[in-house]
C-alpha cells in the first residue's frame, strides 16, 4: 500500500500498556477478539465520532492487518492528532501474544 505519506509506525509489541489504542475493525472482527482498552470506532464512522479521540496523548490505531489502520492514521495526523499505526495489525498482536478479550464466550481471535 503506498498513501503518498510518511506514515509513523510501531511494531504492535512497542504499544505501551495504557496507550489509547484506537480500533477500526468492524463490529463482528471486535467480537471476536480486541485488545484489552481499546477503543473501537469503525473506520467508516470516524468523522462523527472524532471528537471521542483525545488530541493529549498519542493515539495507536489498529486494525485486522494494518491497511485501515494506515489510511487512518494518516488522516488523523493530517487532522492534527498524533497518531501511529500498528504495523500488522491485531494479527500481528495476537502473535506476539499480546492480551486479547472477547465479546463473547468464545476465546478471542482474529478474523
Amino acid at each position: 500500500m503506498n498513501l503518498g505519506e510518511n506514515i509513523p509506525v510501531v511494531d504492535a509489541t512497542a504499544v505501551p500498556e495504557g496507550a489509547y489504542l484506537l480500533d477500526v475493525r468492524e463490529p463482528d472482527e471486535w467480537q471476536a477478539g480486541h485488545a484489552p482498552g481499546a477503543v473501537h470506532i469503525r473506520m467508516r464512522e470516524l468523522s462523527d465520532r472524532a471528537g471521542e479521540i483525545p488530541r493529549d496523548q498519542d493515539v495507536y490505531v489498529i486494525c485486522r492487518s494494518g491497511a485501515r489502520s494506515a489510511q487512518v492514521t494518516v488522516a488523523l495526523n493530517n487532522a492534527g492528532w498524533q497518531a501511529a499505526n500498528v504495523d500488522g495489525g491485531m494479527k500481528r498482536w495476537a502473535e506476539a501474544g499480546r492480551p486479547m478479550v472477547s465479546e463473547t464466550s468464545m476465546e478471542p481471535y482474529v478474523i
